[in-house]
């Protein structure tokens, strides 16, 4: 089979792969791997265990772990049989993490051991669930034969190896949703966001392009799975026959010595990691020869950052924006224009141009017109990669994908003469904080419900690790003392902890304008005075 007749769906790769390289490692992780056809008839085994317990085309199954190898066999399994995997974010607090599955509608939750005390709080909540299986984390605890896992629910690997390894041979549309990844709204809902077979396919080769990745890399898959950047790159290694090396959880001094040890040739890593990953002692002085370029993006990065990982890896960087609604990267940075002692070093503060078959355009948020070269403007997509909707939120799906089919991201930018895009701020009121969305609304519902809390509007604010974190501004009732510690850790017992705001500052009123809006780009500006945005 030639290059351009590989197969563009999920199930149609691996088994592509499992014929033409079998021996060929598709997964690498701490105490463990498994090569192409491995991976094929674990999830031909998982697929036939999905389907005995009532699973079908179009229903979702939901998983709750941090990066385990069983999490990706699930994927692939749900393909072939035509069921959506749902990812659920493991940070999240119970209470969330029931109303994504409750949400999602699915049939089975697969819950890794770590995580079985979340479960135990949340399944009265969870009536429409019909299976439940546990998860070791791991990959391979308990083996053929092992009995019940904690609570009398089947362990993973049991459950899988129980079932025939035959194919159960379903061939998906391009339309057919692939996945559903859930990204919180501006209302506080959770929406999920499906993506479909067609989606993730047309990017196959577009990592190759930009990048190098290619069947022969090893890549690093540091990013969790809830997310499009674990996802969706550990998809782009599966469309090249590449090796996946698996993190489980990000601790910068082990992902460092995981990328010496596996001689990792490409990865997606997040700014904020890659600070962390700078700071670890000894990181410049080892030999990182075998590395051939990172892609990093979903959160803003300083020059000095950029500069550095640039000098200490000596590789390519790639810059990448994107958004779970457009199924990951619709803007680049090419590696050419990462030279911080350049000629054409100011764009370092730009997120690129636009990916191959992907349009984007500057348009005023109101009028719908486009925006001239420098003019600010909202950012809109249009192409192939734009999600199908949002699950069950019909109005929601036509205020953020238009008849014509522009996506329109939130984000407020500008575009240059030579046609590169550059990040001015949000039309929404998101904050980025360590490449994880957080959105003010969902927050402000959590702070509002203190008794002593009478007015609240969040922010995002200047912070060297994360980016930005969340900020509340805070009107007490009268004679209220309300304390900021006592109000952060109200929000931790009620909200994940990137979510919850790391400071709080105390107002007499709110500034808002004569409809009553408040003026939140007022309540931002002083913080972030005099310096310069870089969003990826």
């Amino acid at each position: 089979m030639s290059e351009d007749t590989r197969p563009s769906i999920i199930a149609g790769c691996l088994r592509h792969w499992a014929a033409h390289r079998p021996g060929h490692p598709a997964l690498r992780w701490d105490g463990g791997q498994m090569t192409y056809a491995e991976l094929d008839e674990r999830s031909n085994r998982a697929a036939r265990g999905l389907a005995d317990l009532g699973v079908g085309r179009g229903d979702r199954v939901a998983y709750l772990d941090k990066n385990s190898p069983e999490q990706l066999e699930l994927f692939v399994a749900a393909a072939k049989i035509g069921a959506v995997p749902c990812p659920v974010n493991y940070r999240l607090a119970p209470p969330e993490v029931a109303f994504i599955v409750s949400d999602s509608e699915a049939k089975v939750f697969v819950v890794g051991e770590e995580f079985v005390p979340v479960l135990r709080k949340i399944q009265p909540d969870l009536p429409g669930v019909q299976g439940i299986v546990i998860g070791s984390g791991e990959g391979e605890r308990g083996g053929p034969g092992a009995g019940d896992g904690d609570g009398g629910w089947p362990v993973f690997a049991a459950w899988r190896d129980a079932r025939d390894p035959v194919d159960p041979g379903f061939e998906a549309a391009p339309e057919d949703i692939a996945c559903q990844l859930y990204s919180s709204g501006t209302t506080g809902r959770p929406k999920g966001v499906q993506l479909t077979q067609a989606n993730l396919s047309d990017g196959r080769d577009l990592y190759r392009q930009i990048m190098g990745l290619g069947p022969d890399a090893v890549s690093v898959v540091p990013m969790p799975l809830y997310h499009i950047g674990g996802t969706g790159w550990a998809m782009a290694g599966f469309w090249q026959g590449a090796t996946n090396v698996l993190v489980r959880e990000i601790v910068p001094p082990r992902l460092l010595e995981t990328m010496l040890a596996e001689r990792v040739t490409h990865g997606f890593i997040v700014p904020a990691v890659l600070q962390f990953m700078l700071a670890v002692p000894d990181v410049e002085k080892q030999d990182w020869s075998t590395l051939e370029a990172i892609l990093y993006g979903a959160s803003p990065i300083s020059e000095t950052v950029l500069a550095a990982a640039i000098r200490t890896f000596g590789c390519r960087f790639v810059q990448a924006y994107g958004l779970t609604e457009s199924t990951g990267t619709v803007l680049y940075l090419p590696a050419a224009d990462h030279d911080p002692d350049g000629p054409a070093r100011h764009r370092l503060r730009s997120c690129g141009i636009p990916i191959p078959g992907v349009e984007v355009k500057i348009v005023d948020p109101t009028t719908a017109a486009e925006q001239p070269a420098g003019e600010v403007g909202e950012i809109w997509v249009k192409g192939p990669t734009v999600m199908a909707g949002y699950w069950h939120l019909p109005e929601q799906t036509a205020d953020t994908v238009r008849a014509d089919g522009w996506l329109r991201t939130g984000d407020a930018g500008y575009r240059d003469e030579d046609g590169y895009f550059y990040i001015h701020d949000r039309v929404k009121d998101m904050i980025v904080s360590g490449g994880e969305n957080v959105y003010p609304a969902e927050v402000e519902n959590v702070v509002m419900s203190h008794p002593d809390v009478a007015d609240v509007a969040v922010i995002g604010i200047p912070d060297d690790k994360w980016g930005e974190t969340p900020r509340a501004m805070v009107v007490r009732r009268p004679g209220s003392e309300l304390a900021e510690a006592d109000l952060i850790a109200f929000c931790r017992e009620r909200l994940a902890g990137f979510k919850c705001p790391t400071s709080v500052g105390w107002l007499d009123e709110l500034p808002r304008n004569p409809s009553g809006k408040v003026l939140k780009k007022d309540l931002r500006a002083p913080f972030w005075e005099g310096l310069n945005r870089m969003v990826g």
